[in-house]
Formats: C-alpha cells, structure tokens, sequence
C-alpha cells in the first residue's frame, strides 16, 4: 500500500495537489482528522484494489485535532505501508494575498478571532514540527497551479510528466471521426495493404501488414516527420497542464495503416517513459 500525506500551510496549495494526485491515480480524501487516519487505513488494507495508493489531505483545519498528528504518523510508519509526508509551503506575504484574492477566511481567523497576518503566523508554528517530518517539501509561492503538478511529479516520483498519459487510438474515417481526439493524423496518404491479396484480411498489428507499409521511403518519412513532430509537442502539452492527450491514427478502414502507426507510436512513447494505453476502435469491422 502507498499513502502519501498531504499537509502544509493554508493557501499553498493542497486542493490543487490532491487534484494532480487523482489525476496520477492516487485515491484522494481531504480534510481527516489526523485520529481517523489510522482506521481509514486499516479499512483500505481489506483489499479493495482502487485503495492501493491514497493520498490523504490534512492540516490546520482540523483545530485541536491536528496536534495528534505526530503521534499518528509515528504508529503509521511502523507499519508495513509506504508512507512518505509532501509539505506544502509559501512565503507569509504570498499565503496572505492569496486569501485576500479569493476572499476567503483561514481556518484560525474563525476559531482564534485573530488578523490574517497573525494566523499565517500561529500556523507556521503550529506545522513545524510536521514541516521536519516531511519526506518532501514544495515551496508554491513562485509557480502555477499547472507548474505545480509537474513539480509534485518530479518531486515525489521522480517524474517529469507531471502524470501524463497519452492514447494512442486507430480509426477508419469511412466509420466517422473520433469525437475524443486532441490529435488527428492522417496516414490515408501513404501505400494501402488493403489492394495487396495476402495482407488484406490481417491487420497492422501483424508483421507482414507492417512490413510492408514500412517499406516505403515516403511511410518512413512520414514517420520520421510526424513522430518528430509529436516528440516535440507532448512536452509542451505537459508544460501547460494537459493531464492526458489522445493521439488519433486513421486511414481509410481503421485495419491496416492507422493500426501500423499508432501501436508502433506508443510503442515508441514507451521507451521514452510515458505512460502510454492503445486502442484500435475499429480493427475488427
């Protein structure tokens, strides 16, 4: 079981990382008293295979409660579970603009009676003794919500996709244009296996099919060009916070060239690290 927990200071981001943990696959709860923790753990380690990585947020609003926390992650780290803490953190002056913008209250205003200033102050005391316990700790005050799930990837995993996944799909247009797709790339333009009498009942996932549309200097030209192209994008989409890019290869009946390509590309997205799923939505037809 892996469980991450989630703390820091109000304002630094906790809601926007639970959203990019989700996005990385991770089981999100937030705002759990420290005391329940260990029980939710105990009810996660029944069996249930979509509570196998948790990520758990909890911090300052739970009041009194929260000063139970040292004691729960001591008992949690002897058990045998991958814990680790992520620390959430910005400077006082950006924590306090922050709440100015949004026009919201921070938990110790309500509960203390006391200015802005004063609870980033009493919090930051508050949190550090958990702050020393962190595994990790991300300073949010200079980066983006879409900057910081790059960074928790990087950062707790050692990942610099920020989560990324890709599909990568073949269709044949002459069963209409797939609605889901951010990329459409069009192989009709190169030589069809479907006149050849041997290949024209297999598929581009055999390798007489592939064989011969890779024999054509234009087919790897075109591969050479539009991979380069893709290789280039996919960063790019990650840097502006896209979580999942569906990547779409057709051609005439969705058999033989688009099958050829798209497995062949997330083959390729494979060796370079992403986390990359296939689909031939109609290579049966």
């Amino acid at each position: 079981m892996n469980i991450l927990i989630v703390t820091g200071m109000s304002g630094a981001g906790k809601s926007q990382a639970a959203n990019a943990l989700e996005d990385m696959g991770y089981y999100c709860v937030d705002n759990i008293p420290p005391s329940i923790i260990p029980e939710f753990v105990k009810l996660s380690e029944m069996g249930n295979e979509r509570l196998k990585k948790i990520a758990i947020v909890t911090d300052i609003r739970g009041g009194k409660m929260f000063s139970e926390m040292p004691d729960v992650l001591s008992g949690l780290k002897q058990k045998d579970i991958d814990l680790k803490i992520l620390f959430l953190d910005a400077d006082d002056e950006t924590l306090e603009k922050r709440y100015r913008e949004n026009r919201r209250t921070h938990p110790l205003c309500d509960t203390n009676g006391i200015t802005l200033s004063e609870a980033v102050v009493s919090e930051r005391k508050t949190l550090e003794t958990i702050r020393n316990l962190s595994d990790f700790v991300i300073d949010t005050s200079a980066i983006s919500p879409k900057e910081l799930r790059i960074k928790i990837s990087e950062t707790v995993f050692g990942d610099k996709t920020g989560g990324f996944k890709v599909l990568c799909k073949s269709f044949g247009f002459k069963y209409g244009i797939d609605n889901e797709a951010d990329l459409v790339i069009d192989v009709r333009c190169l030589p069809n296996p479907f006149y050849i009498e041997e290949l024209k009942h297999k598929t581009g996932l055999q390798k007489e099919v592939t064989d011969y549309i890779f024999s054509f200097e234009e087919s790897r030209e075109f591969e050479k060009r539009v991979f380069g192209l893709l290789d280039f994008s996919l960063p790019l989409y990650i840097k502006e916070g896209k979580s999942r890019l569906v990547i779409d290869f057709g051609c005439t009946g969705g058999k033989h060239r688009s099958v050829a390509f798209a497995d062949k590309y997330a083959k390729h997205l494979k060796k370079m690290g992403y986390s990359v799923n296939t689909v031939h939505r109609d290579i049966e037809k």
